[in-house]
């Protein structure tokens, strides 16, 4: 690992320690170089703001490990794992999910689900003829489901395992399945050649 690497970890593990007590907002710099031991300078030379050092936390606890090998086949597993890590570090997500700044999390956690949904439709959907339209409003509609189910759980206090919330979206979307062929395959039947 290199030793900006390793200064960055450092720096982001105080940070998480201070944010699961302390609100995003009174976080300031100071408070983050004081207890890691760093000066101001150093912690400049790593991050522009702390809402760079969030996003730099978010991108490597969440999202990088979340879309690394992402497919239509995996998704489940990766997001379970990711639920019970928020989940285990709940006031730290908590509070990062109610920062003005989580937005971009949860426009992240929208857009990576639109890319699954899209791929999962893309292989449902084989062979039958599904407009381009169709497939990005299905998606779309899932997505915001899916990401306002989430962005709910946390708000709520994580108070449901993740594994119902998972089991629950796998089980609508291996429904989206018989929604195709009854809603495509049988207008391409009685459609005129």
């Amino acid at each position: 690992m290199s030793d900006s690497i390793l200064t960055k970890t450092i720096i982001a593990d105080t940070f998480r320690g201070i944010m699961a007590k302390k609100s995003f907002e009174k976080i300031t710099i100071s408070d983050i170089t004081d207890q890691c031991g760093l000066n101001r300078q150093s912690f400049y030379y790593h991050f522009k703001d702390k809402y760079e050092l969030l996003n730099w936390i978010l991108f490597h606890e969440i999202i990088m490990p979340f879309s690394d090998g992402l497919n239509s086949n995996n998704w489940n597993e990766k997001l379970l794992d990711i639920l019970f890590l928020i989940k285990e570090n709940s006031r730290f997500y908590s509070n990062a999910f109610n920062t003005t700044h989580g937005y971009e999390f949860r426009h992240f956690l929208l857009s990576s689900v639109t890319n699954i949904f899209n791929c999962v439709i893309d292989q449902i959907t084989d062979g039958v003829n599904v407009t381009p339209e169709d497939k990005t409003f299905i998606a779309e509609f899932l997505s915001y489901g899916v990401s306002g189910s989430v962005s709910n759980w946390v708000r709520t206090g994580m108070k449901q395992d993740p594994k119902y919330i998972v089991l629950h979206l796998r089980d609508i979307v291996n429904g989206l399945k018989s929604y195709f062929k009854t809603n495509y395959l049988t207008k391409q039947k009685s459609e005129p050649k």
